[in-house]
């Protein structure tokens, strides 16, 4: 073996680490964004209210980490990174304020089903952006996903009740669906830049936009209702959001797609757990829908033909 074959060897075999390790680290952010929307119903605060704490917990809890690992240095820092970062910390806490807000609108579930819709347009706005390809299996593995995704979230009648705000839920979380995708988007743009610098900024620009909009008076009154907000600041988003944005550096925007369906399965089971709801066959057999496409996409298991070459 030359020289040439052996570095293209170490090559690969570092990509196809980068690659696990990406997928890890998404599934494990995935996990911990399952138990979101059980501490920010449980907290009693305003969308305005819950994204600020989690802001200011989030950032003491990522400022601490970036201190220790030396990223607050100034060869880290440049003004073309500082605007990336800016109008990704604008995506991401419009993300959270509108998802907040479709929770009381239009169900949980309902606007976790809505709010799925991102992979899709993470995967054409990789393809518009990023010029990146996706082939027809990847396309029928998400398409797979969301019908799994359909089956495990059962939307109840009486949601249509109130014809206004469910339609306004509706679009909140579609909007939340793309200032997602488009979060993702920019962070792509940072590779290079250490993932828990990317998620101290976006929270403490999240502090200084949400700070005037914060009702400080109607903060919790309880132990219990600070508690949900110290784990939503420190693990669910500190934590989380280190091992989200270094999963995105590492992998295609299709497998990011793919890996978000695991979040709504978490989600049910914690339901469950929480507050002693149970699955139904009909979500159980949703949720192995959606687990088998993460995988398919993973593995890139083939389930449409490749087409065959004009010269074949």
């Amino acid at each position: 073996m030359n020289t040439e074959q052996m570095n293209a060897r170490i090559a690969n075999a570092s990509h196809g680490n980068d690659l696990r390790r990406g997928a890890i680290e998404m599934s494990l952010a995935m996990l911990m964004s399952g138990t979101i929307g059980w501490l920010v119903v449980s907290s009693g605060q305003t969308p305005w209210n819950v994204v600020f704490f989690r802001c200011v917990f989030g950032g003491a809890t990522l400022l601490a980490v970036c201190a220790a690992l030396g990223f607050l240095k100034a060869r880290y820092f440049s003004w073309r990174m500082i605007g990336l970062v800016l109008i990704g910390s604008v995506a991401i806490v419009g993300n959270w304020l509108l998802l907040f807000a479709a929770y009381s609108r239009a169900s949980i579930s309902m606007a976790t089903t809505v709010y799925n819709t991102q992979p899709f347009m993470l995967v054409a706005l990789g393809v518009i952006v990023l010029r990146e390809r996706v082939s027809a299996s990847t396309v029928a593995w998400l398409g797979i996903a969301f019908v799994g995704l359909v089956m495990v979230v059962r939307v109840e009648p009486a949601v249509l009740a109130m014809p206004g705000q469910y339609l306004e839920g509706i679009a909140y979380a579609l909007g939340a669906a793309f200032l997602y995708a488009i979060s993702s988007i920019v962070t792509k743009r940072l590779k290079g830049t250490p993932p828990h610098l990317i998620a101290m900024l976006h929270v403490l620009f999240g502090i200084a936009m949400l700070a005037p909009f914060a009702r400080f008076d109607q903060a919790p009154a309880t132990l219990a209702g600070w508690s949900d907000l110290v784990v939503l600041g420190v693990v669910n988003t500190g934590l989380m959001y280190v091992l989200l944005y270094g999963a995105i550096q590492k992998l295609p925007t299709a497998t990011i797609g793919a890996l978000s369906f695991i979040y709504p399965v978490v989600a049910i089971v914690v339901d469950w757990l929480a507050f002693g709801q149970r699955l139904a066959w009909l979500q159980v057999a949703g949720a192995a829908l959606i687990l088998l496409a993460a995988a398919g996409v993973n593995l890139q298991w083939r389930i449409v033909p490749a087409r065959v070459r004009a010269n074949e």
